[in-house]
């Protein structure tokens, strides 16, 4: 799925196996391609082709310790400065001013009492007639 090129600007951004206890890091490249393809397709994650990207499993956890401890930002921002410095971005912003009224009852809020007043006036009139 990557390049050799795109992935010579990606892979010096993932961290290292160095220093890391435990079990290594496999082939990085074979897990953020299956991380790349679930998204790019919008799978499930279960139905990653194992004998591509691996244990489903692998990809998922790679995934979420990259989200986790800001990998795919630091990705994101690099790959951006890079296509921006580039000229291959173009910065045009579109703003929609668009209202959407909802009713007051369309909320999942609650109020509180002493706005409706009905809820000191039940109360007052359960403890006279009780």
């Amino acid at each position: 799925m990557f390049t050799d090129e795109q992935w010579e600007r990606i892979e010096p951004l993932l961290p290292s196996n160095e220093g890391r206890r435990g079990h290594p890091f496999g082939d990085n490249r074979r897990v953020v391609e299956g991380i790349a393809y679930r998204f790019r397709t919008g799978i499930p994650w279960r139905d990653l082709p194992r004998d591509e990207f691996g244990p489903w499993q692998t990809v998922w956890k790679r995934h979420r310790r990259y989200a986790g401890d800001g990998t795919w930002d630091r990705v994101l921002t690099r790959i951006l400065a890079e296509a921006d410095a580039a000229g291959k971005i173009d910065w045009a912003v579109s703003v929609d001013a668009t209202i959407a009224r909802a009713h007051q009852h369309a909320t999942n809020t609650t109020r509180p009492e002493q706005d409706t007043g009905g809820g000191i006036e039940l109360q007052e009139s359960a403890l006279a007639g009780g």
